[in-house]
């Protein structure tokens, strides 16, 4: 299963690192992969949607 997030305020490798690390943390999740052009997170795996957008938080950035 697979999920889109669309995050706000990424703009670099830095930011990249900081999503997928957060993100990639939350159980379930079997890969996290960030596009910097389009804003966007895919997530793989059956993650509870609420634990992947308060991940994108910590991180520092909003959900769309």
């Amino acid at each position: 299963m697979s999920s889109t997030y669309r995050v706000e305020g990424m703009t670099c490798d830095h930011c990249r690192a900081a999503v997928e690390n957060h993100v990639g943390a939350v159980p379930g999740v079997t890969a996290v992969a960030v596009d910097l052009a389009t804003g966007t997170v895919l997530v793989e795996g059956d993650p509870e949607d609420r634990l992947v957008r308060d991940a994108i938080v910590e991180a520092g950035y909003a959900v769309a």
